[in-house]
C-alpha cells in the first residue's frame, strides 16, 4: 500500500498544468449541472428540496474554503539557516545547502518550493503547494468534503436522469408531480457527462482521502512511510527492530493533525514521541540510510546520448516509453562520454547525478579545509532519470564514492552537506547517543 500511495502521487504529479486547469473546469461543470438538475428533480419550494440544495451548497462551499486554506496557508517552511538551540544536536541532523541550515526532525527539502518544509507529506499539484504540518488538516478536509459533495451530486444526477427519461410515462399515468425533469439535447448530454465525472471524482479523490486518513491514523507522512520501509528492510534477518517514534496510538495520532479549527499542533519542529524514542530517532535512521546509499552508488558511462525527454520514443523505442518511472523528477540530457553516479535502478531507467570533471577536486578541497562554516554550499550538479540502455556500468574504487550529492529521499530532491565525511561519523554518534539513553 505504501508503494500504491507513492505511485498515485507520482502519477498525479506528472499531469501537465493544462490538464489540471481542465480538471478544475470539470468540477465547476459538475457543480453547476447538479444545481440545475436539483431545481427540477427536487424543487426548493419544498422543505426537503430546500434542505437538499442547502446541503449541497454547504458542501461545495466547505470544499472551496478548505481548498483555498490548504493552498494559501501552505505546509509551513522551516526558516532559512535554521539550527537547533543546542549546537551538539547538529550531529543528529542533516544539513541543507540550499536553505543553508539544518533540517528539523520530519522536515524535508522540496525541489518544487525550493524550501525545507515542516513535516512534509508531498507536493500537491492541485493546490500548487506542499502538504505538511500547517495545512494537513485543511487538505484532508478538502478531500473529505469533495468526496461527500460528489456523492450527493451523483445521487441528484442519477435521480434527475431517471425521472427525465421516464417523463412521458409519468405524464401518461397522470403522475404530474414526478414529471418535473425535462431534457433538451444538450442538457441530457451534460447530465450524463457530469454524472460520469462525479463518479470519477468519488473514486479518484476517495482513494487520496483513504491514503490521507490512513497516514493520519498512523501519524506517518508519505515520505516517512518510505523511510520506515527502508528501515525495516535494513534489519531483515536480524533480531533488531526499528521503532517508529511518532506512533502514539490511533486516537492520539488523529489529534496530532485534526481539530475543529484545523489549526496546526505545536511548532512543527518539536514532536511528541514514544517513551522508548527521542526527537532524533528518525533522523539518525535517515543518516544511516544515507551512508548505505553511498555504499550502493555505482558509476556509469554514457555510450548513447540521452535527450532528456519524458517520452523518448524516437531515440529509445517503445519499451522505454511504456515503462517510465512514475514521478515528476527531471530527466537529464547526457552526451556520449559523460559519467553518472547512479543511486536508483528501474528495468529501463536509471536515476543518478552527472559527474562534473572538477567534482573530485572540489570535494577534496572542502574535505581538507574542514571549514566550520556551513554557509558555503557545493555546486549542485544535474540529476535525474535517463534510459538504462544509454549507459554501461564502470568499476569504481570505493574511495571515490564521496563526491556525489545525494537526494534526501526517493521522492524529494534534497541537498547534501558539503562535509562529505560526516555521514558515517553522524551514524556512529546516533548509535552512541541511543546507548547512553
Amino acid at each position: 500500500m505504501q508503494n500504491g500511495t507513492q505511485l498515485l502521487i507520482g502519477v498525479i504529479a506528472t499531469i501537465p498544468w493544462p490538464v489540471r486547469l481542465l480538471f478544475k473546469g470539470i468540477i465547476k461543470c459538475v457543480t453547476l449541472m447538479t444545481l440545475y438538475m436539483s431545481n427540477m428533480w427536487w424543487p426548493p419550494n419544498t422543505v426537503g428540496g430546500l434542505l437538499n440544495k442547502f446541503l449541497f451548497l454547504l458542501l461545495s462551499s466547505l470544499t472551496v474554503f478548505n481548498f483555498l486554506m490548504a493552498t494559501f496557508t501552505g505546509a509551513g517552511y522551516l526558516e532559512l539557516g535554521w539550527k537547533p538551540k543546542d549546537e551538539n544536536d547538529t550531529k543528529f541532523l542533516q544539513y541543507c545547502s540550499v536553505c543553508e541550515g539544518y533540517k528539523a526532525p520530519r522536515s524535508h527539502h522540496c525541489r518544487k518550493c525550493n524550501r525545507c518544509v515542516k513535516k512534509m507529506d508531498h507536493h500537491c499539484p492541485w493546490i500548487n503547494n506542499c502538504v505538511g504540518w500547517a495545512n494537513h488538516a485543511y487538505f484532508t478536509s478538502f478531500l473529505a468534503f469533495a468526496v461527500i459533495g460528489s456523492i450527493q451530486a451523483s445521487i441528484i444526477l442519477v435521480g434527475s436522469f431517471y425521472r427525465g427519461i421516464h417523463r412521458q410515462w409519468y405524464l401518461y399515468h397522470g403522475q404530474f408531480q414526478l414529471a418535473t425533469v425535462h431534457f433538451g439535447l444538450w442538457s441530457l448530454i451534460l447530465c450524463i457527462f457530469s454524472l460520469g465525472l462525479a463518479i470519477g471524482v468519488v473514486i479518484a479523490v476517495g482513494m487520496l482521502l483513504y491514503f490521507q486518513i490512513r497516514a493520519i491514523m498512523r501519524n506517518r507522512t508519505g515520505i516517512e512511510d518510505w523511510i520506515l520501509e527502508k528501515a525495516n528492510y535494513r534489519r531483515e534477518g536480524t533480531s533488531e527492530k526499528f521503532v517508529y517514534p511518532y506512533d502514539l496510538g490511533v486516537k492520539e495520532n488523529i489529534f496530532q493533525v485534526l481539530s475543529l479549527t484545523c489549526t496546526p499542533i505545536g511548532d512543527g519542529i518539536t514532536w511528541k514521541v514514544r517513551d522508548d524514542c527521542d526527537q532524533y530517532t528518525l533522523t539518525c535512521e535517515q543518516i544511516a540510510q544515507k551512508a548505505e546509499k553511498r555504499a550502493r552508488t555505482r558509476v556509469y558511462k554514457i555510450i548513447r546520448p540521452a535527450t532528456g525527454s519524458y517520452i523518448p520514443l524516437f531515440s529509445q523505442g517503445f519499451k522505454v516509453c511504456l515503462s517510465p518511472p512514475c514521478t515528476d523528477e527531471p530527466r537529464i540530457k547526457l552526451e556520449v562520454g559523460d559519467t553518472v553516479r547512479v543511486t536508483r535502478w528501474r528495468k529501463h531507467w536509471l536515476f543518478g547525478e552527472r559527474e562534473s570533471p572538477s567534482s573530485v577536486a572540489i570535494n577534496n578541497e572542502n574535505t581538507t579545509s574542514k571549514s566550520k562554516s556551513n554557509s558555503i554550499s557545493p555546486k549542485r550538479l544535474p540529476r535525474g532519470w535517463f534510459p538504462r540502455r544509454c549507459a554501461v556500468e564502470l568499476v569504481q574504487p570505493d574511495d571515490d564514492r564521496g563526491t556525489i550529492q545525494y537526494n534526501e529521499d526517493e521522492e524529494i530532491s534534497g541537498s547534501y552537506d558539503q562535509h562529505q565525511e560526516s555521514d558515517e561519523h553522524n551514524h556512529v554518534d546516533c548509535q552512541e547517543e541511543k546507548k547512553t539513553k
